[in-house]
């Protein structure tokens, strides 16, 4: 029996059964389901399995919460449904189908700066640290800056604006890279756009447009065509003109793809996308969205600024963490950028910094009404370190939502802390990490300011967690009487184990060549997410009990085994890659689930050619898949031709 078995058919059941899903994938930490119809779906049962942590959905997918144990999860999950998982990918293909244009700009906006955050960060802190260095009059300076008493800081402050100029002033280039790399398109030449929006030596650096007269940018800035014009304008740290411009030379290289022959589309395919992209992104695209983007931001920063500031902080303050949950937040990035390249900063992203914190803080509480209770410390006191180190799924779906009043008494305190926050104008240099480190990217003048906001974010929902607690308020019935799930996971005695080292020899199921895992050509083994072994290609299409054990589990398309031994070792054996669409065509089985086994015992028969001419890889993993407790090693030399019976692993007891 598989570690997950008896939950993974939990879940199954409690989603709506096999035939609601449409498709099922896994990350690090969750199952991401796309369900026919997820009214189907009884997230109360769910939520009550032991193995799940919390549930939610976002960009048209049903997540569950696994936690490290996923890989295990999903393994059992597969085997007990019959279900093969898909690719991340297709499954967000899937669950595009089921999302509303906004949804779908939101999802795409996402993956778009997700990969450029990073960058982002790295430079928001640089900015930071320059800002104390040539921003601050200190007093014991005499009033003067670290810069102009130090040649050494001097010379560190000049020399930090090489990789901030680098971030900030070739953004565009980030993005246009990141929007090939979403679109599936050549990544080079979306490098190769982005630097021709921002070329140092052709164009006028867009922070300098504002301070140029007209008639100087008419006569130097220009390119001549002779009955037309072409302003030579860079597109420094802008975001929509960068966002546009890549996005016509994805859809140009995707159109082009369709029509030109195969033959000759190294050659047209790329000349034929880049260089009207180019002219686009310098005639319409890049002044319609420098205009576009300059609206954004001045309407933002009005709010943020003007006279009702005030409220817009508290209203954002408060919805933020609701925002986190819908992945709507996700479009704060392109807007907190936009603010940076326009006004040198941004008043939006300290307030999310705030609310993070705010968060986090309600989860501690939660933790400190419960610290006696070793089972539910180990669950809160993790989430809120995590929040308020900037990453708050942890403590957002693993207490704050599950029991309501924690995650209330943090939207307040986010609100009042937002409130305050634009009132003082309190403004960031850049993106930074969204907690307790973000004092770092607040401009220097603003830290001391932020530092009490901070307090706020702390204070106010750690006391309001705990009154709302004893008070009753906002509190839902299953908190009286029922743990977290995963403090009952946690509670759930182990099972009998072998001693440590226990050594384990695993025989080879099949003749064939035996190569390393990473040979697999699907990812998903190759990568070993589902566990350590080897693969096989089969050059006999019987299949023998590689151990002593029960086979676990048959998948009804019998294209797949596992088995359990004595020692606890579950190892799966999955014969070629995507036959589960054959439905159990040309696999004969020779055992059931349950049934016991001896090493050399038959398995399943199946026929190679028949495979084969289906289309079907036939090379077939053996994969140890509870790796946690079982250290996986080839007995041999691989690559190796190996005959059924040989030793082919060892699993060592960890």
């Amino acid at each position: 029996m598989g570690k997950f078995e008896k939950e993974a058919r939990d879940l199954l059941s409690a989603i709506g059964g096999k035939e609601n899903v449409s498709a099922v994938t896994h990350c690090a930490t969750r199952m991401r389901f796309v369900l026919n119809d997820e009214s189907k779906a009884d997230v109360q049962a769910i939520e009550a399995i032991p193995a799940v942590k919390g549930t939610f959905t976002n960009a048209g997918q049903f997540q569950v919460i696994i936690g490290n144990d996923v890989p295990i999860f999903y393994n059992d999950f597969s085997a007990v449904s019959g279900i093969e998982g898909v690719s991340k990918e297709a499954a967000k293909s899937a669950a595009a189908g089921k999302q509303n244009p906004v949804q779908r700009a939101v999802a795409m906006l996402a993956e778009i700066f997700t990969p450029i955050i990073p960058a982002i960060i790295v430079g928001g802190l640089i900015l930071g640290f320059r800002n104390i260095l040539e921003g601050v009059a200190w007093s014991a300076l005499d009033g003067k800056s670290i810069v102009e008493v130090s040649q050494f800081w001097s010379g560190v402050n000049s020399f930090l604006w090489l990789p901030g100029e680098a971030i900030f002033h070739y953004l565009p280039v980030g993005i246009t890279w990141s929007v090939s790399r979403k679109m599936g398109t050549s990544q080079i030449l979306g490098i190769v756009l982005g630097i021709c929006l921002i070329s140092p030596n052709q164009l006028l650096n867009a922070y300098n447009v504002a301070s140029t007269p007209a008639a100087e940018i008419a006569k130097d800035w220009v390119w001549d065509f002779g009955f037309f014009t072409v302003n030579k304008i860079g597109y420094q740290a802008q975001v929509i003109p960068a966002l546009l411009a890549g996005l016509s030379l994805a859809y140009l290289e995707r159109f082009w793809r369709k029509v030109i022959p195969e033959v000759v589309s190294m050659i047209f395919v790329p000349f034929l996308s880049l260089l009207p992209a180019l002219i686009l992104a310098h005639t319409v695209l890049g002044p319609v969205g420098w205009v576009i983007g300059q609206w954004i931001s001045t309407i933002v920063l009005a709010g943020l600024t003007g006279s009702f500031k005030w409220l817009f902080g508290a209203i954002f303050g408060t919805l933020y963490a609701p925002l986190v949950i819908t992945g709507l937040h996700h479009m704060t990035n392109a807007i907190d950028t936009q603010l940076i390249a326009d006004s040198g900063g941004t008043v939006l992203w300290p307030m999310i910094a705030l609310s993070n914190i705010a968060q986090g803080s309600a989860v501690l509480a939660y933790y400190w009404m419960n610290r006696h209770d070793e089972r539910e410390a180990q669950i809160a006191l993790p989430a809120s370190i995590s929040a308020y180190l900037g990453v708050t799924e942890p403590a957002l779906f693993g207490v704050n939502l599950k029991y309501v009043y924690p995650f209330i008494a943090g939207m307040i305190g986010s609100g009042i802390a937002g409130l305050l926050s634009t009132t003082f104008n309190v403004t960031a240099n850049a993106i930074g990490v969204g907690g307790l480190p973000g004092i770092l990217s607040i401009q220097a003048r603003y830290m001391g300011i932020f530092a009490l906001l901070m307090l706020v974010a702390i204070v106010v929902p750690f006391a309001l967690t705990l009154f709302f607690r004893k008070a009753g308020f906002f509190t839902k019935t299953e908190d009286q009487t029922v743990k977290a799930p995963q403090a009952e996971a946690l509670a759930q005695a182990a099972e009998a184990e072998s001693p440590k080292g226990t050594l384990i020899t695993i025989q080879s199921p099949l003749a064939g060549q035996a190569k390393v895992l990473a040979e697999a050509t699907d990812p998903v083994f190759a990568q070993g997410v589902m566990g350590q072994g080897v693969v096989i290609e089969p050059s006999e299409g019987e299949l023998i009990a590689p151990v002593d054990g029960e086979i676990s589990v048959l998948f009804p398309t019998k294209h797949a085994v596992g088995l359990v031994t004595a020692q606890g070792l579950e190892l799966l054996i999955h014969i070629g890659m995507d036959t589960v669409n054959l439905e159990g065509q040309g696999f004969t089985a020779h055992v059931k689930q349950g049934d016991s086994v001896q090493a050399g015992d038959r398995l399943i028969s199946f026929d190679i050619k028949q495979l084969k001419e289906a289309g079907y890889v036939v090379e077939t993993p053996v994969i140890v898949t509870n790796q946690n407790d079982f250290q996986a090693d080839a007995a041999l030399d691989l690559p190796q031709t190996v005959k059924r019976g040989d030793d082919l692993l060892t699993a060592t007891k960890i």
